[in-house]
């Protein structure tokens, strides 16, 4: 059969079989055969053992060809020039072949290439000057070749870049400050290497890995580091950094991985490292670090191998290191000094007096330690590149049947991706106004945040056609959906629970991070339930940044009618006490089941003076009917005063003055008692 005959075709999958090239040629004749298929857009040949040469004719195909995908085909030869002749191509994946020769200057016909996969070959040369003029590049996988020279500081210009793994080459030259300024880059690996110079200061506020060991870079290691809040796992390990541990990696509250080992590093572990509550892995061995190890936070589980070949830390026995000597101690030997050598008194108490002041600064210095080598992988980090035309397939071309519901700004559709996740896709609606803001203040808001119990975002989409988030699909759908139903009832202790994870994002965002976020539209529409009933907060188009050190802001884009708290709807007065308002009438909602809008509050009375009006004698009156039904076994005063607690914390934060309501620090701990109260079980359904 004839494939070219197929002028209809438009995906074509011949993965995973047994194809090869046809014999006594070295060019790939069959792809000759589709030029043909003028619709043709996706080609995937991948794990073929087709031991080919692609021929200089693949720039005669279909300008409809959007996809290649053929890793693992043994595929051989030079990448042709005539390549740069698709310019609709968006991905072009071709890792894991035998290509040789030098990446073409031709690339820069690729003006709509969002993905350039070409690890695990032969290519050699310096990355081309051109590669830069791929303005809607996203990833660049180039590991494991032979590529040497430097990066072009041009690479600065692709904005959109989120992955770049140039590990395991040939690189030299310093690392240029352009790619260190790329706000979108999710994960950077230039590891096994020849880098060499400083570390330029940079400002990688989305970057999630960052992979730099087995290279020659010196100097100290930059403190804004620190800031770049969403970093996961940083590995700066076999070079040849000097100086201390920067105080500021205590500011990275995400940090799970951290690798310094084999460097020249000095002073103290920062004390600043024990409130990294996610830390999993350490390594600060063979460098020259001194003074006590800390023993708190994530300290606890770590072992002498994270601590190796430094000769004068100190600490607990289990870390292979020797014990610090007390300070009481130092004090009595240097008095029985003193007393024993009466002549040399003065120098006696020169020296006892530079004993206590290294003392001290050992302990205002208390460091912190680092995880062990870790070799961060694409499977690591879960955004990718999405296109238009992916999206479609995923959700059925958006099919009402996939509707899951509406958000601030645009519609949510249930998908498929092609590796067979189940997503969420958030379409904006561009006729909307304010749209367009909305999802950029969204995007903002999603590269600088990171919690359990707020919604995860996969990747983005944004072309002429669309502007959309992929997020995790929430199986449970909204709390909203739960309060509401007519089959299903939540308990106490789920609703409880639900409380408390809510609590918790809305405490991360405004005190977990450098740059306060305000959520500005809560309800329970915002509250999405995975498979275990863990509530996260989602939909951030309203959402506010406070810059550093201020406490509000204006806005003129109201949140929903009921939640929005008095301030923000009559001045447009943003601050974090809009959050708790909003919070409390959403707490009251979940006990009494009635919408602050609810017809009853038409009128005068509100939902707030309702609940205020029944306490505390007659609160279980207004508590949903269908709670206390199946809560009848618990002891009825045990079930009271729980009630009365929750309405006591809710009221607090719906207090008419923005200052008097309560902080979500104070929220969570009153609520984590409750929680207590109750068992600690979660129910599932």
């Amino acid at each position: 059969m004839n494939l070219g005959s197929l002028k209809h075709l438009q995906f074509l999958n011949l993965a995973g079989n047994q194809l090869t090239g046809e014999p006594g040629f070295d060019e790939l004749r069959f792809l000759s055969s589709l030029f043909n298929s003028s619709s043709l857009e996706y080609i995937i040949l991948s794990e073929n053992p087709l031991n080919g040469i692609i021929p200089d004719s693949i720039g005669n195909f279909s300008q409809s060809l959007q996809v290649i995908y053929a890793p693992a085909c043994q595929i051989r030869g030079q990448i042709p020039k005539s390549i740069g002749s698709l310019r609709n191509l968006t991905f072009l994946h071709l890792a894991n072949n035998n290509l040789s020769g030098k990446i073409p200057s031709s690339i820069r016909g690729l003006e709509t290439l969002q993905r350039l996969y070409l690890p695990n070959n032969r290519i050699e040369g310096f990355v081309p000057n051109e590669l830069c003029h791929l303005k809607n590049l996203g990833e660049i996988l180039l590991s494991n070749n032979k590529i040497s020279g430097l990066i072009p500081n041009c690479i600065g210009n692709l904005r959109r870049l989120q992955i770049v793994l140039l590990d395991s080459n040939s690189f030299t030259s310093s690392i240029p400050m352009s790619l260190w300024n790329l706000e979108s880059l999710l994960v950077l690996n230039l590891s096994f290497n020849s880098f060499n110079g400083d570390l330029p200061q940079g400002k990688l506020n989305a970057v999630q890995v960052i992979d730099l060991s087995w290279n020659q870079i010196a100097g100290n290691i930059p403190s804004v580091i620190g800031a770049f809040q969403s970093l996961r796992s940083l590995n700066l390990s076999n070079n040849l950094f000097v100086g201390n541990v920067p105080k500021t990696f205590g500011d990275l509250k995400g940090l799970e991985d951290l690798d310094l080992s084999h460097n020249s590093l000095s002073g103290t572990i920062p004390k600043s490292l024990e409130t990294l509550k996610y830390l999993e892995h350490l390594n600060f061995s063979f460098n020259h670090l001194s003074g006590q190890i800390p023993s708190g936070g994530p300290f606890a589980n770590f072992t002498a191998q994270s601590f190796l070949e430094n000769g004068e830390l100190c600490g607990r026995p289990d870390f292979g290191v020797r014990n610090c000597t007390p300070q009481s101690t130092q004090n009595s030997k240097a008095a029985l000094h003193l007393f024993k050598y009466i002549l040399p008194a003065i120098a006696s108490t020169v020296i006892l007096a530079a004993l206590v002041y290294r003392l001290i600064k050992y302990h205002k210095k208390r460091n912190a330690g680092l995880p062990s080598s870790v070799e961060p992988t694409l499977s690591a980090i879960e955004h990718r590149m999405i296109s238009y035309q992916e999206l479609r397939r995923a959700t059925n071309d958006f099919c009402e049947s996939n509707a899951l519901g509406v958000g601030s700004f645009g519609s949510v559709y249930k998908g498929i991706l092609s590796n067979g996740t189940t997503v969420a896709v958030k379409v904006l609606n561009l006729q909307m106004e304010g749209a367009l803001k909305g999802f950029d203040a969204e995007c903002k808001v999603w590269r600088t945040i990171r919690h359990r119990n707020l919604v995860k975002v996969i990747t983005s989409c944004s072309s002429h056609e669309v502007r959309a988030l992929v997020l995790q699909y929430m199986c449970n759908g909204s709390l909203e959906k739960w309060l509401y139903s007519h089959n299903y009832c939540l308990n106490l202790v789920q609703r409880v629970s639900m409380m408390v994870d809510i609590a918790l994002a809305l405490e991360y965002l405004h005190h977990g991070q450098a740059e306060v976020v305000v959520h500005c539209d809560l309800k329970p529409s915002n509250i999405l339930l995975d498979e275990d009933m863990v509530a996260h907060v989602g939909d951030f188009g309203l959402a506010k940044i406070l810059a550093k050190n201020k406490d509000e802001t204006q806005t003129r884009t109201l949140g929903t009618l009921g939640y929005v708290a008095p301030e923000y709807g009559s001045t447009g007065k943003v601050s974090t006490k809009g959050d708790v308002y909003s919070y409390g009438i959403m707490m009251l909602e979940i006990i009494t089941r009635k919408k602050p809008t609810d017809e009853m509050f038409a009128g005068e009375q509100t939902l707030i003076q309702w609940i205020n009006e029944s306490l505390p004698n007659n609160c279980l009156q207004v508590v949903d009917a269908g709670l206390l039904s199946i809560e009848e076994g618990r002891n009825v005063n045990a079930t009271k005063n729980i009630i009365l607690s929750i309405m006591e914390i809710s009221l607090r934060c719906c207090e008419q003055v923005p200052e008097e309501r309560m902080d979500f620090k104070d929220v969570v701990t009153k609520l984590m008692k409750i929680k207590l109260a109750l068992g600690n079980t979660r129910n599932r359904v």
